[in-house]
């Protein structure tokens, strides 16, 4: 096609305000520009959707957007819409009138970019409206819903190799932050794209301090790694029911830290307005289940917590990467203990599905307890889990790099725990989970202990040389090695075939010796008391006024027009305006993050601002409600989840769920399909 290879860079300036590509960016769009499939794998916050963006802007026609949640469409195409980009979507939320408008647009070649749910490329009216228009890119988000056993499996992606049959010439991208290389590899068998170019970037979040600590109290914990590393701060804390959710945020906000609860059991006014305050308000903890997070780009979301363990290491990491967007220090905090291990293997035992089905399950379960266990480097764990060598064995950013476990011979303490269990079998015939064994090796009189006399067991009381929580411990990590296994309803222990040569002496165990607490690094009263210049601590003394002058006129902006202060300005931006202080709107053109639109709309409130400082710039503005600190890296542009204006005043817009939209008890997939 007749396109300059200046033309993509030239449409970056114009629309997004950025002179520059980064990574591997800029192969990918000129690749999609001249017409190539591609696969693109790019960890959260890389940019990936300036891969779709840019090539539909370039190319003649309109780009047609995949994207899985109806429920932030809106908010996606009215971010474009404030760049300039002629966008719209079409789905179950629309009335009549207002389909068959957009319909008409992308007939007339009216729109840039057109979003639309998967389940809606199943009808055959939307295949012949794509037909009577002109596609210039197929972008698939969140591709590795298509893959049948990964974590967040779609069927109706299964139905969009369709669209290479149907329009061989028009180019594809399919795109995901998750994927392992069998993933991949299914991403491109099922969407038939056998001749996509690969582009991997590297899954490395080096801002993202992984931490995982023996969970005790786990609600307990929370509080205290909330209140000593993360007052103030917006963040989300999963948890694997319902039940869970709303009773950890309930605890929370007994404790004074704002917290909403979010998961499928909820109406969906109420999901709507909880995911509307978290977009908006400055410091709100969302609490829910993994029915939420997909589609949000909140770039300054400080800590993701897991007080219940992941099903396996592409969700943790895919839920974990909602934190630090923006590429400012974050935590991903999560409490693992031993009942978390055997609910995991019940639930796989006990659910839906074929052996093979099962199979994959644990092998998931396995690598993330593997994860879980390891006296090494976690950020080089994850690495090599997604097909990756890290730079480096010790990232310097982790738990057990900051504070490396200690490991010791656990091979007495696994015969003893395995010949408690073989006792019980072959003496009495019965079988018991972890709780009774523990209580038996440590030489408990418990009721129960009496009641079937396993006092009289010739192991019981042998295992005084360690703890409870040792013991615990003990029997979380023989689980994860396969050293033991947990059987039936009742979560009971058995052996596995890797037993026998544990037992005979002829294999040693290893087991970590768990990490001291690391020490707090602020107090808890200082949980209120948080600076608000925190994101702009880079700067130089003398921009810091300037910088919180922008924030506070940023801060009113936003609450005037009803969308998140990040959407107007990240504060990437902010911090060089508040740096360089041009003083004409040429000189504010040369700002990162600037494109004509919004310097057009915002060009002069930021001079007027700008020009109540003198040369020393001590001055301040007067400040408005103060907005909150956002950024978000420089290329990342689908400024996410903005709610209009004429909405601002309003109760949130809530998507119709479909007749028959099915609900979980674990909550697998959220329920904003269209």
């Amino acid at each position: 096609m007749d396109v300059t290879e200046s033309d993509a860079r030239r449409t970056l300036h114009r629309v997004f305000g950025y002179e520059a590509f980064r990574g591997e960016q800029e192969a990918i769009v000129d690749h999609v520009v001249a017409g190539g499939d591609a696969v693109v794998l790019m960890p959260t916050g890389g940019g990936k959707s300036l891969c779709y963006q840019i090539p539909s802007l370039v190319r003649s026609g309109t780009g047609v957007v995949v994207s899985p949640l109806i429920a932030l469409m809106q908010d996606q195409v009215d971010a474009l819409r404030a760049l300039g980009v002629r966008a719209g979507f079409i789905n179950s939320t629309q009335d009549f009138d207002e389909r068959r408008s957009m319909e008409a647009q992308f007939v007339a070649g009216e729109l840039d970019l057109l979003y639309l749910a998967p389940e809606r490329l199943r009808l055959d009216s939307t295949l012949a409206l794509l037909s009577r228009g002109e596609v210039s890119v197929f972008a698939i988000d969140e591709a590795h819903c298509v893959a049948q056993w990964g974590h967040d499996f779609r069927p109706d992606y299964l139905a969009l190799s369709v669209l290479g049959e149907r329009w061989p010439d028009v180019p594809r991208i399919a795109l995901t932050a998750t994927a392992t290389a069998a993933t991949h590899e299914e991403i491109t068998r099922r969407l038939g794209m056998p001749d996509a170019k690969h582009f991997v970037a590297s899954f490395d979040r080096p801002n993202i301090q992984y931490r995982i600590v023996p969970k005790a109290d786990p609600k307990k914990q929370l509080l205290s790694f909330l209140e000593e590393e993360h007052p103030g701060d917006a963040g989300i804390v999963y948890c694997l029911s319902r039940n869970s959710t709303e009773k950890t945020a309930e605890y929370l906000c007994r404790n004074g830290i704002e917290a909403v609860p979010y998961h499928a059991g909820l109406d969906a006014g109420t999901r709507a307005a909880h995911q509307s305050r978290f977009l908006r308000e400055e410091g709100l903890v969302v609490v829910a289940t993994i029915a939420f997070g997909m589609g949000i780009d909140k770039p300054d979301v400080r800590f993701v917590a897991h007080l219940d363990l992941p099903k396996s290491v592409e969700g943790y990491y895919q839920e974990t990467g909602r934190a630090g967007r923006d590429g400012l220090p974050s935590t991903a905090w999560m409490a693992y203990g031993l009942q978390d291990v055997v609910q995991q293997r019940k639930l796989i035992q006990g659910g839906e599905g074929d052996e093979s089905f099962r199979r994959r399950a644990a092998a998931h379960l396995d690598s993330m307890l593997a994860l879980c266990e390891t006296v090494r480097c976690r950020r080089a764990q994850l690495l090599k889990y997604f097909g990756q060598e890290p730079a480096q064995e010790s990232c310097g950013n982790c738990d057990t790099c900051l504070t490396p476990p200690e490991s010791w011979d656990g091979t007495v303490a696994a015969q003893k725990l395995l010949s408690t269990v073989v006792r019980l079998k072959r003496e009495r015939g019965q079988k018991f989970g972890a709780g009774q064994i523990i209580d038996i090796l440590l030489g408990r009189k418990t009721a129960k202990v009496i009641q079937f006399d396993h006092d009289q067991l010739s192991v019981f009381g042998i295992g005084g040389e360690l703890t409870e929580a040792e013991w615990r411990g003990a029997v979380r990590q023989l689980l994860a090695q396969g050293l033991i296994a947990v059987e039936g309803e009742y979560g009971t222990l058995v052996l596995t075939e890797q037993s026998g040569p544990v037992l005979g002496g002829g294999r040693e165990v290893l087991l970590r010796k768990e990490a001291p607490k690391p020490a707090s690094r602020s107090t808890k009263g200082e949980r209120k008391a948080k600076p608000q210049a925190a994101a702009g601590a880079e700067l130089a003394p003398e921009a810091v006024p300037v910088f919180e002058a922008l924030r506070a006129w940023r801060g009113a902006r936003a609450k005037e027009q009803g969308v998140p202060a990040y959407v107007i300005f990240h504060d990437a931006t902010l911090r060089e305006i508040a740096t360089v202080r041009p003083d004409s709107t040429s000189a504010l053109g040369g700002i990162s993050g600037l494109g004509e639109k919004k310097l057009a709309t915002y060009g002069e409130g930021v001079l007027e601002v700008l020009a109540t400082f003198g040369e020393a710039g001590t001055t301040a503005a007067p400040a408005p409600d103060p907005a909150p600190a956002s950024d978000r890296p420089p290329l990342e542009s689908s400024a996410p989840a903005v709610v209009p204006a004429a909405r601002a005043s309003s109760a949130p817009a809530v998507p119709s769920a479909p007749d028959g939209d099915p609900e979980f008890d674990w909550d697998e997939e959220p329920p904003e399909y269209e």
